[in-house]
C-alpha cells in the first residue's frame, strides 16, 4: 500500500471515528435519560445498542486502521469513544483550517485581493508563510497518525477479547491440535506397520525359505552354500530394514548425542548432500528435539523422493525462547503444503504451540520452516 493511499485511508477512519463520537456522545445522553427515567428497567435493551454501535466503530477501525478480535468492553469504549473521536476531529478541523487559510492567502495575492493584516506578496512574505505552513502541516499529519494508532490501540484494549474468551480460545486450539497429534500418530502407525509387513516379514520369510531349501540338501551339495549366502544377504537386508523402521519411530541418536548427532545421521543416510548449519547455545528440551528433528527428516525425504533435487541446505538455530529450523532444497517445487506427511508435521508443530511453514513455487526452491518455543 502506498504512502498516499494510506494516509488517506487514516484520515476517512480518523474522520468516520469523529462522526462516531458524537453518535456515541448523544447515545450516551439518551442512555442516561432512559436509565433515570425508568429506574434501569431499559439496561438490557441498551446494552443491546451499545454492542451494535461498538461493533460499527470495530468495523470502522478494521476497515482503516487495523484489525482488531472480538467485541468485550462496549459502554466503556462508547464513554471514551467520545472524547477521543472528537479530539481527532479537531485535529482534521486543524488541518483543514490551516489547508484552507493557506489556500485562500495564495489566492488573495495572485489576484490582487487587499493584503491580509497588512502582508505584501513580499518573496520573504511568501516563503516564510509557506515554510510556516508546511511545518505546522507536517506536525498536524504527525499528530493524526499517532492520534490514529492511539485510535486503534484504545479498539484493541476495549474491544477486544477479554481473559476468559482468551483462554477459551486457547483451550480449544489445544483440544484440536492434541486430536489432531492422536490422528497423525495413528497414521504413522499404520505406515510403520506396513513397513514391516511389506519390508521386514517378506524378507524374513524369505529367509525362512532359504535356510529351509538349505537344510534339505546334502553338506556337500554346492547349492547349499548358494542359498545360504542368499539367505545371509536377505537378512542383511532385513536388519537395514528394521534399521530404517525403528529410526521413523525414534532416533537412537537423539538421546545419546542430541539434535545435531541425529541430524548428522539424516545427512549421512541421505543419497544427496544435505548441509547442516547449526547455531545453539544450549540443548533445547527433548520434545522440542524430537520435533525439530522429524521436521528435518520429512523435509529430507520428500527432496529426495520428490522434488528431484540435488542439494539441501538446514539450519537450525536457537534465538531467545525459540528453536528455528529452516530446510531448502534445490528441486522442482509445487510441494503440496495439504500432503500427508506435510501436514502430519504442521500437526506436530502445532501440538508444541509452533507455527509451520511452507514455500514450494513451482520451479523450486522448497522451503520448509519451523519456530518452536522452547524457552
Amino acid at each position: 500500500m502506498t504512502w498516499g493511499i494510506r494516509a488517506g485511508r487514516i484520515g476517512v477512519g480518523v474522520a468516520l471515528g469523529a462522526a462516531t463520537g458524537l453518535l456515541a456522545a448523544a447515545f450516551l445522553v439518551v442512555a442516561g435519560l432512559v436509565l433515570l427515567g425508568t429506574a434501569g428497567r431499559g439496561s438490557a435493551r441498551l446494552g443491546s445498542v451499545a454492542g451494535r454501535l461498538a461493533a460499527l466503530d470495530r468495523r470502522r477501525v478494521e476497515r482503516f486502521l487495523g484489525p482488531v478480535a472480538g467485541a468485550n468492553n462496549a459502554v466503556a469504549y462508547l464513554a471514551l469513544r467520545v472524547p477521543v473521536g472528537l479530539f481527532g476531529g479537531l485535529l482534521l478541523g486543524l488541518l483543514t483550517w490551516g489547508a484552507g487559510s493557506v489556500a485562500v492567502l495564495s489566492i488573495g495575492w495572485v489576484v490582487g485581493w487587499e493584503p491580509l493584516d497588512g502582508l505584501e506578496p513580499s518573496p520573504f512574505n511568501v516563503v516564510y508563510l509557506l515554510g510556516l505552513a508546511a511545518v505546522l502541516g507536517f506536525l498536524t499529519l504527525s499528530g493524526i497518525v499517532a492520534f490514529a494508532r492511539f485510535d486503534h490501540w484504545v479498539a484493541e484494549r476495549l474491544l477486544g477479547p477479554g481473559s476468559r474468551a482468551v483462554y477459551e480460545q486457547r483451550i480449544a486450539e489445544l483440544s484440536v491440535a492434541r486430536a489432531a497429534v492422536v490422528t497423525a500418530v495413528d497414521a504413522e502407525r499404520r505406515r510403520i506397520e506396513r513397513d514391516l509387513h511389506d519390508g521386514v516379514q517378506q524378507r524374513l520369510v524369505a529367509v525362512g525359505m532359504l535356510l529351509g531349501r538349505a537344510r534339505r540338501l546334502d553338506p556337500a551339495d554346492a547349492r547349499q552354500a548358494d542359498l545360504l549366502r542368499q539367505a545371509h544377504d536377505e537378512a542383511a537386508d532385513a536388519l537395514v530394514d528394521l534399521r530404517e523402521v525403528s529410526w521413523r519411530v525414534f532416533p537412537a541418536a537423539l538421546d545419546a548425542g542430541g539434535l545435531p548427532a541425529a541430524l548428522e545421521t539424516v545427512a549421512d543416510r541421505s543419497p544427496l548432500p544435505v548441509m547442516l548449519t547449526f547455531d545453539l547455545d544450549e540443548r533445547p528440551v527433548s520434545a522440542v528435539e524430537t520435533v525439530a528433528y522429524f521436521v528435518v527428516s520429512e523435509a529430507v525425504t520428500n527432496a529426495i523422493k520428490h522434488a528431484g533435487a540435488s542439494a539441501v541446505d538446514v539450519a537450525v538455530r536457537r534465538a531467545g525462547g525459540t528453536l528455528h529450523v529452516r530446510v531448502t532444497d534445490d528441486g522442482a517445487g509445487g510441494a503440496e503444503p495439504a500432503g500427508g506427511g506435510l501436514t502430519g508435521l504442521r500437526q506436530r508443530v502445532a501440538a508444541l504451540d509452533g507455527r509451520f511453514a511452507v514455500s514450494s513455487p513451482a520451479g523450486g526452491p522448497t522451503t520448509i520452516e519451523a519456530v518452536l518455543p522452547c524457552g
